[in-house]
């Protein structure tokens, strides 16, 4: 036998210990399995035409995954961030592109009761049409001349007031999900009666009058997450769209609920894993008796990545668990978010990798996943933090400089 099929890929793996620890993590790790496979369908033939996957979403909005971080009594299913991530790993298996898109929603709608502090009317507006239309939002922060919004610099889009509401003007990139969206929370600079600029949050409905998508998006890897350009031409929104203005860039603050794109980039690893371990057992070439996993290299190799996979999963979760079980030790171990975050994706990026090296030439066939998830792996090293400020932020910490808030 030559090699494995995507015919042969599964996504109903069991799960590893401890988890399931509960009956819920059971059922959204199932659901995600379930939903993982209609991903898989038609990934490789998104990722080809470089098309956003609608077909998939109808599948997560039917399913309910896309209202499960909104509060149950608003008829979401209130997940933490631990149950979410041990969904989104699963999902990830399936397709990255889908998993990463879904981990912006997820997330952004985690954070409007809190974090965002989102007026009560907009916020019930907001949560109604996630749970009853599936409804999408996400955050339209990073622009064409601003690089890394996290690294302090202001926005060229503007808010200026006008009338009983805000004319906002400019352009934001990397907007995943920009084709189904409903709703974009733009990051401005907010311009002052004086004239002076302060950082701005307004929530903008994709279909308001001025807005439209740019489909920049071709790139190497996540090529389905639809992350197109939107433009605020001349757009005007009433006056209780004004969010609080921020105090400072984003990503500074740790959220509980930052290291859920880390659970999609781990299975992402965790795809490649099984698929370069299947593939092993069952290519056997002319010159051999047996199977190429029979070689001592490719058992080595197969061996690091066992150790990647296991260091990834044992700091990812460890990393939440004890976020989420020490409240009172979170000032303390915020940093650890920071190398999570470097950890799991860099050792996703040699896990492809090595996979990659295992399968030689043949692993870089379209009709193979391996090569897409060796080039989706490689997008979480754009994905914030990213590793210089990721260890910027480890070694104060270590040498009690500053201290990550």
């Amino acid at each position: 036998m030559t090699a494995p099929t995507s015919e042969r890929v599964r996504y109903d793996n069991p799960p590893f210990p401890p988890y399931p620890k509960t009956d819920r993590q059971a059922e959204l790790m199932q659901m995600a399995d379930d939903l993982a496979a209609i991903a898989a369908e038609q990934a490789d033939a998104h990722d080809r035409d470089n098309t956003f996957p609608f077909d998939t979403f109808a599948a997560l909005r039917e399913s309910g995954y896309l209202a499960l971080t909104v509060p149950e009594a608003y008829g979401g299913r209130g997940v933490n961030p631990l149950e979410l991530m041990l969904a989104q790993e699963r999902l990830a298996r399936g397709n990255g592109s889908v998993a990463l898109a879904a981990t912006m929603h997820l997330t952004v709608v985690a954070g409007l009761e809190g974090g965002r502090g989102f007026p009560k009317p907009l916020l019930e507006q907001v949560y109604r049409d996630v749970v009853e239309n599936g409804a999408t939002i996400n955050s339209a922060a990073s622009e064409p001349d601003l690089g890394s919004p996290s690294r302090g610099g202001m926005y060229a889009t503007t808010a200026v007031r006008d009338g009983d509401g805000w004319r906002i003007n400019g352009r934001k990139n990397w907007t995943t999900l920009a084709p189904h969206l409903a709703y974009t929370v733009v990051l401005l600079s907010e311009i002052q009666e004086d004239g002076s600029r302060i950082r701005g949050n307004f929530l903008v409905p994709m279909d308001t009058p001025g807005v439209r998508i740019d489909e920049t998006w071709d790139n190497l890897g996540m090529r389905a997450t639809g992350s197109h350009d939107v433009v605020y031409d001349n757009v005007w929104v009433p006056i209780e769209f004004r969010l609080p203005p921020s105090t400072e860039a984003p990503n500074v603050k740790v959220s509980e609920w930052s290291l859920v794109g880390s659970s999609v980039y781990l299975g992402i690893a965790s795809a490649a894993r099984d698929w370069i371990v299947d593939y092993a057992k069952h290519r056997t070439p002319a010159g051999m008796s047996g199977p190429i996993a029979e070689l001592p290299a490719v058992q080595q190799k197969i061996a690091r990545i066992e150790v990647l996979m296991l260091q990834s999963r044992a700091t990812l979760y460890h990393t939440i668990e004890t976020w989420l079980d020490y409240p009172e030790y979170r000032p303390q171990i915020g940093w650890q978010f920071a190398a999570a975050k470097h950890a799991v994706t860099n050792n996703a990026v040699e896990i492809t990798d090595l996979a990659m090296r295992i399968a030689g030439s043949a692993g870089q066939f379209r009709r193979y996943p391996l090569e897409r998830y060796f080039r989706d792996a490689r997008s979480g090293l754009g994905n914030p933090p990213i590793d210089d400020i990721a260890l910027t932020i480890v070694g104060k910490a270590a040498l009690g400089i500053g201290r990550r808030k």
